[in-house]
C-alpha cells in the first residue's frame, strides 16, 4: 500500500500544478494573455500598413499611367498638374503611414508598405524626369515627407498648439528599387516620343539611362539582394532604348515617322520576347 501511495503522491502533484497553471489567476496565463494581446495589435497593425500600402501603389500607378500621356500632347503642363495633385494625395497616404509607425521600429514592419513606397519613388521620380531632364536625389524624396499632425484640426493656426510633426524616411533600398523600376517607364517613353514623331528624346533618355546604370553597376552585388535582381530589367530597359537610337540614327531617314514605333516594338519583342513592351 504504501508503494501505490509513493506512486500516486507525484501524479497528485502534477495534477495540481495544472489545476494552478490553467486557472484564470495564473501569472502564466496572465503572460501569455499579455503576448497575446501584444501580438494581436501588431498583427493589426501591419494589415492596416499592408491596405494603405495598397492604394499608395494603386495611385501611384495611375500617376504613372497619366504621365505618359505627355508624349502625345503639346503642352503637358496641364497634365504634370494633375500629376502633381494625384502625388500629393499620395503623400497624404503615407502619411498615414507614418502615424502607425508612431513610435514603433519601422524594419518590423517595413515588408508591409514597401511595394507601396517603392511604387511612389517611381512615380515622383517620374515626374521629376519629365520636368527636369535629372534624376530626383533621396532627400529631395524625404524633404516632401513631412506632415503636420494637430490635436484641434479646425484650428486656422499655421503651428497650433498640440501640432506634432511626423516624419517618414524613405529607405535607400526602396529608393533605388524605384529607380530601378523607372528605367522601364522611361523605356516605355522613349518608344511613345518616337511614334509621335519625336526623336531628341530618345537620345536624352540613352545618355540619362546609361548613367542610371552605370551608378548600379558601382554597387554590384554589395548592395541588397532585390538590388541586385533589378539590375538584369535595368539592362534590358538600356538595351532597348539603344537599340531604338541605333535605329534612328542608321535608318530613321528610310523609315516613315509614324511607322517607328511599330518598327522598334517588334525589335524589342525580338530582343525580350517574355517582357515585350506595353
Amino acid at each position: 500500500m504504501s508503494k501505490r501511495e509513493g506512486e500516486g503522491g507525484p501524479r497528485r502533484n502534477t495534477d495540481t500544478v495544472r489545476d494552478v497553471s490553467s486557472s484564470p489567476s495564473s501569472p502564466v496565463i496572465a503572460a501569455f494573455r499579455v503576448f497575446q494581446q501584444e501580438l494581436d495589435t501588431k498583427h493589426d497593425k501591419y494589415e492596416r500598413l499592408v491596405k494603405i500600402s495598397r492604394d499608395v501603389t494603386i495611385e501611384s500607378k495611375r500617376t504613372i499611367f497619366l504621365l505618359h500621356r505627355v508624349t502625345s500632347v503639346t503642352d503637358p503642363a496641364e497634365i504634370l498638374n494633375e500629376a502633381e495633385v494625384k502625388l500629393d494625395g499620395v503623400r497624404q497616404k503615407i502619411g498615414q503611414i507614418a502615424e502607425e509607425l508612431r513610435g514603433e521600429d519601422l524594419h518590423q514592419f517595413h515588408r508591409a508598405f514597401t511595394p507601396g513606397i517603392q511604387e511612389y519613388v517611381e512615380a515622383v521620380s517620374f515626374l521629376h524626369y519629365i520636368r527636369h531632364r535629372s534624376l530626383i536625389s533621396l532627400e529631395e524624396i524625404n524633404a516632401r515627407l513631412v506632415f503636420m499632425r494637430a490635436e484641434d484640426k479646425d484650428s486656422s493656426e499655421a503651428l497650433p498648439p498640440g501640432a506634432q510633426v511626423l516624419t517618414f524616411q524613405v529607405t535607400p533600398s526602396d529608393y533605388l528599387l524605384g529607380v530601378a523600376d523607372l528605367t522601364g517607364e522611361l523605356m516605355r517613353m522613349c518608344i511613345s516620343s518616337v511614334g509621335n514623331g519625336d526623336i531628341d528624346t530618345p537620345f536624352q533618355l540613352s545618355q540619362f539611362l546609361r548613367q542610371i546604370h552605370d551608378g548600379f553597376s558601382y554597387i554590384g552585388n554589395t548592395g541588397p539582394y532585390e538590388v541586385s535582381k533589378k539590375l538584369h530589367t535595368l539592362r534590358q530597359s538600356l538595351g532597348k532604348v539603344e537599340d531604338a537610337c541605333y535605329t534612328l540614327k542608321v535608318r530613321g531617314s528610310e523609315i516613315p515617322k509614324h511607322m517607328l514605333a511599330d518598327v522598334f516594338s517588334s525589335r524589342s519583342a525580338l530582343i525580350d520576347p517574355e517582357e515585350g513592351v506595353v
